[in-house]
């Protein structure tokens, strides 16, 4: 009982946190500078990189992205900066993707490990920021309806999972998640995205429908990439900054991998609109 009251409190915190930022653009990307830096900051532990490397990166493309239209007031140049960062993350991505599905280690060498600090977590970062400024501007009810949904499915594929579960999902990676867990998880977003389309008024339940079978797929996936990464680092948990959750990096994973594709879908909703 201690260990749940611990745990919802540490819980509680982190989301009013995530959402008090939420009024101000320059909170959001305080926050989420601050949430990737110690994000990253765990996974170079988990990949045994000792180098400060990654964190000059992160740095310099965090702020740069995040402030690149805001400071300099020009998008010259940008759009095409962060959509050729877009197609490199997506391609990271998938290779991390294609690792998972390998009973093999996923191979990390020296050059691999830049590679995948880079482009799997900090570039993350920025495109959780372009999500809170859909079309450049700034939606942060985007943002947050994106993790409720993540919260939704996650939640429920732990719920049922644990109480229905038979047929294991990954069992080498994660023997805890199974089959009806991620189907519950995926059908509860589903549900749950009509409320948030009523509830924000941004899009309609279609427009929220398919972002809750894209958070549900990739953040799925995200979750079992880094429980194969921890299972590698032979650790339970990424970090123990949130008592009874772990580290941080495992709060945000499944939102950190589905990033990129979300905003993939943002775009192609501007393009065909």
């Amino acid at each position: 009982m201690k260990e749940l009251g611990t745990r919802a409190i540490s819980g509680a915190l982190y989301i009013t946190l995530l959402i008090v930022s939420l009024f101000w653009q320059h909170a959001v990307i305080v926050l989420f500078f601050v949430f990737g830096f110690i994000c990253l900051a765990e996974f170079n532990k988990l990949i045994q990189l000792k180098s400060k490397i990654p964190f000059i990166i992160y740095t310099i493309l965090y702020l740069g992205f995040s402030y690149w239209p805001i400071v300099l007031e020009t998008s010259s140049g940008f759009i095409e900066a962060l959509q050729i960062l877009h197609v490199i993350t997506i391609f990271v991505q998938l290779i991390l993707i294609k690792d998972l599905f390998s009973e093999k280690t996923i191979p990390l060498f020296s050059s691999k490990r830049f590679i995948i600090t880079t482009f799997y977590l900090s570039s993350a970062f920025v495109f959780l920021v372009y999500i809170a400024n859909f079309n450049y501007t700034f939606t942060p009810l985007l943002l947050l309806g994106a993790f409720v949904l993540v919260w939704v499915n996650d939640t429920f594929a732990y719920l049922i999972g644990k109480n229905f579960g038979k047929q294991k999902l990954f069992p080498s990676i994660s023997p805890k998640k199974t089959v009806e867990g991620f189907l519950g998880g995926l059908f509860f977003s589903c549900v749950s995205s009509y409320f948030i389309a009523n509830f924000t008024e941004l899009f309609d339940s279609t427009f929220w429908l398919l972002m809750s079978i894209i958070i549900s797929v990739f953040g799925t996936l995200g979750d079992l990439i880094e429980s194969k990464f921890k299972r590698q680092a032979k650790v339970k948990d990424s970090g123990v900054l949130m008592p009874g959750h772990g580290g941080l990096l495992d709060r945000l994973d499944s939102i950190i991998f589905a990033a990129p594709f979300i905003y993939l879908f943002l775009r192609i909703i501007v393009y065909v609109s």
